[in-house]
């Protein structure tokens, strides 16, 4: 399978990027998108690795999630042999937003 990252979904990951490299140095920044791309390598392997997202659980779909580094998750489905990550949410915002951001 092939993972597909969503417009919305990349800008927000290269926000996040950016703010790491800003508040943190390249280090992290480094550190940050290792954990980024062996998510997205781990789910090309196992696609249904993420738990079903109870948020999203009424959508067709299929929203799985999958954490990263305890403040990021990656909201994904699972389409024709590809993986979209339709967003790269911040855990601390609030759960509601996350339905109107991603329908």
């Amino acid at each position: 399978m092939r993972v597909i990252w969503l417009n919305r979904a990349e800008m927000s990951m290269r926000r996040t990027e950016a703010y790491i490299l800003q508040e943190f140095g390249e280090i992290a920044r480094k550190r940050f998108m290792q954990e980024v791309e062996e998510v997205s390598y781990l789910l090309e392997k196992m696609p249904e690795l993420g738990h079903l997202e109870p948020l999203l659980a009424e959508y067709k779909q299929g929203y799985r999630c999958i954490v990263i580094n305890r403040l990021n998750k990656l909201i994904y489905y699972i389409r024709d042999n590809q993986i979209l990550i339709a967003a790269f949410w911040d855990c601390r915002r609030e759960p509601k937003k996350l339905v109107t951001d991603i329908t």
